[in-house]
This record gives structure tokens, C-alpha cells and sequence, in this order.
């Protein structure tokens, strides 16, 4: 089986991983994207009413919470044809969901919009029929609500100090109004209690964690990704406690400017260069070892999986595919001052996906 995207092994030269560190707008008057990069926060002004290609344009507001055993994802989509509320628990070990809810609407053009940033104080609250979803995102704490009937989630989330996260605006070349932005903010431990009807679930933020996956794009029909994450509390050679986590995206756009692929140690981004798979899991080894290969060897970790997340939602012209393989991720990480980390076992996933929306 072929890849069906171009890997950084098959470029002519490095990423260039160009930083903004000032704000900057995203598109023009005419709806033409003006800047592609990647920053520490989002610094790139989102104006909707620029996008020209108003069909095109999708938003969404996903968070996933894990501590290796249950899986929650709560989020909220606008692809303008439409979207949803929608929250997911999965059981990790038993690989097997446990509550699944959508409440799906028609027609999201100029209805349910979205906040501008996610990574600064924000407020949303909608309601989709039953069902509510709500975020409360303050300086130092994200609360995260969804309710539908007997079913209710509330999940407080920890925003340390200073806490970066990688926002990146990835090009398509040929399509000048096109682009893929997101803002990735991991290593939120995270607390709180899914329940429904009489069950009910909990995490601790001991060893829960909660990522925030923001995006803002206007894409072409079809698209294909890979995307790994994960965070966790890991031991130095001193045996001291630090808050890690990575990032890695990759597959989507024109990535020549920069890469979705990002450390975290105490808070604080590490930039590397662009990832790939050593093997291409497609069509039947999902549940083989993945060894994930960087440009400039920085990043050396090999996921055991443990568990596929699959899911297939095909309707009419529409397909979101996903292969959301969870696992033990171990291997060595390279920070920007040179300092080798050791990762032995850390939960996380990479997914593998291929759309037409």
C-alpha cells in the first residue's frame, strides 16, 4: 500500500519551521491567506466574514481527556453544511465505547460561532436541541460542561502558568484563499465526572490530561492527516517531576514553512521538524509497533498499541474515516538545548485519517 502523502523524506530540503512572534492577520480583504508559520500562542487574527469561500470554511472546538484507561472526547463542529455537539467515552483497555451522544444540526454557515482564539479567556454556550455544550476557559482553569437528558460531563481542566502550545497555519499550494490552522495546547491535568443515568465515571488529575484541538480552516474536498499527541508526568535522570507532552501533525497542506510538531517540558515549546511513520500502517497493521521518524532525529519514540479507535461516519459526499490508535509510547526526545528525555510507556495516540467534507 502507497502513502497518499508526501513525507519530509521525499523533500528536497528541511522545513523551515518559520516562527511568528508578533500578531499578525491570517487573510486578507480578499480572502487570500497572508501568513503560514507556526507560533508559541495564537498570533494569527481570525477574521470568518474574510473567508470567501464560506462553504469551505469549518471551526470546531475538540477536547480530548485520557488517563490511559478512559478516553473522553467533548466537542463542538461548524462545517457550515452543518455540524454538532457531540461527547464519546471510550473504555482503553476494554476497547469498548461506553456513552456515545451527537446532537447534530443543518445549516451552520452563520449559526454557533465559534470564538476567534481558543488559547485565551473565552466563554461558549450552545444548545443543539437537548443538548448543551459549554466551555468557561479563564486564565488558569478550562471548564468543559455537556448535558443531553440523563447524561452529564463536567470536566476542570488546569491551565499552568505560562503554558504554551503550538498554533500553526499550513497552505495549500495552487489554492491561494486555502488554508489549515489549528492551535494544539496539551499537558492541562484535568479532573472531573462523566455520568449517565445511574453510572457514572471519573478522572483525576493525578494522572488525567486534557488537550485542546483548535481549528479554523478552509480546506479543499479531500484530506488526509496523521495526528499523535499525548501528555503525562515524566521523571528526569535527577528522578525530579516534569509535566511533558508532544505534538505531532502531518500530511495536511503545504508544510515547506512549518511543521506541526512541538515538546512540551514544564510548559514551555520545543520546536522540531517534521515526523513520519517508519512503516505505513494502512490497510492492516494498525496494531503493529509504530516507529515515528523526525528530519533531525529529535524525535525517537515507538508506540505499542493497545487499542484502535475506528470510526467510518460516511454520508452522500461526505466521509470522516479515522484510525485512532491508542498505545504506550517509549523511546528518547531531544530538547531545543540539546537534553535528552527518556519516555518509557507514556499513554498517547496517533490517528490516521482521510476525508471528504
Amino acid at each position: 500500500m502507497e502513502r497518499t502523502y508526501k513525507s519530509w523524506r521525499d523533500w528536497d530540503k528541511p522545513s523551515l519551521q518559520k516562527e511568528y512572534t508578533e500578531e499578525t492577520p491570517l487573510l486578507g480583504p480578499d480572502g487570500t491567506l497572508l501568513a503560514a508559520g507556526w507560533a508559541r500562542k495564537n498570533l494569527f487574527r481570525y477574521d470568518r466574514d474574510a473567508v470567501k469561500h464560506t462553504m469551505r470554511r469549518k471551526e470546531w472546538d475538540f477536547y480530548q481527556i485520557s488517563d490511559g484507561r478512559l478516553m473522553l472526547q467533548v466537542s463542538f463542529a461548524n462545517i457550515s453544511l452543518g455540524g454538532y455537539a457531540s461527547l464519546v467515552l471510550v473504555d482503553l483497555r476494554q476497547g469498548k465505547t461506553l456513552v456515545s451522544d451527537m446532537a447534530p444540526f443543518v445549516g451552520g454557515k452563520d449559526r454557533y460561532v465559534l470564538p476567534a482564539r481558543g488559547d485565551v479567556p473565552n466563554r461558549v454556550s450552545f444548545r443543539v436541541g437537548n443538548a448543551l455544550f459549554e466551555v468557561d476557559t479563564g486564565a488558569e482553569l478550562k471548564t468543559i460542561r455537556y448535558e443531553n437528558g440523563d447524561l452529564r460531563c463536567e470536566i476542570r481542566a488546569e491551565i499552568p502558568a505560562g503554558l504554551e502550545n503550538i498554533t500553526t497555519v499550513l497552505p495549500f499550494k495552487g489554492f491561494p484563499d486555502r488554508y489549515f490552522m489549528t492551535t494544539k495546547q496539551n499537558c492541562m491535568p484535568c479532573e472531573g465526572t462523566v455520568r449517565a443515568g445511574e453510572q457514572s465515571w471519573r478522572f483525576s488529575k493525578e494522572d488525567a490530561f486534557c488537550i485542546l484541538d483548535w481549528g479554523r480552516v478552509c480546506t479543499p474536498y479531500s484530506l488526509v492527516w496523521y495526528w499523535g499527541n499525548g501528555s503525562g508526568w515524566i521523571r528526569d535522570a535527577e528522578g525530579e517531576k516534569h509535566l511533558f507532552g508532544f505534538e505531532i501533525t502531518w500530511g495536511i497542506g503545504d508544510e515547506s514553512q512549518a511543521t506541526e510538531t512541538c515538546l512540551f517540558f514544564d510548559g514551555k515549546a520545543h520546536k522540531f521538524g517534521a515526523v513520519d511513520v517508519e512503516t505505513f500502517p494502512k490497510p492492516d497493521r494498525w496494531m503493529e509497533p509504530w516507529r515515528f521518524v523526525s528530519e533531525d532525529g529529535r524525535f525517537n519514540l515507538t508506540m505499542t498499541p493497545t487499542y484502535d479507535h475506528h470510526s467510518d461516519l460516511n454520508v452522500l459526499v461526505m466521509r470522516m474515516h479515522s484510525h485512532q490508535v491508542h498505545g504506550l509510547w517509549s523511546g528518547s526526545v531531544t530538547l531545543d538545548d540539546g537534553r535528552v528525555l527518556e519516555i518509557r510507556d507514556l499513554p498517547a495516540f496517533c490517528e490516521y485519517v482521510e476525508n471528504r467534507w
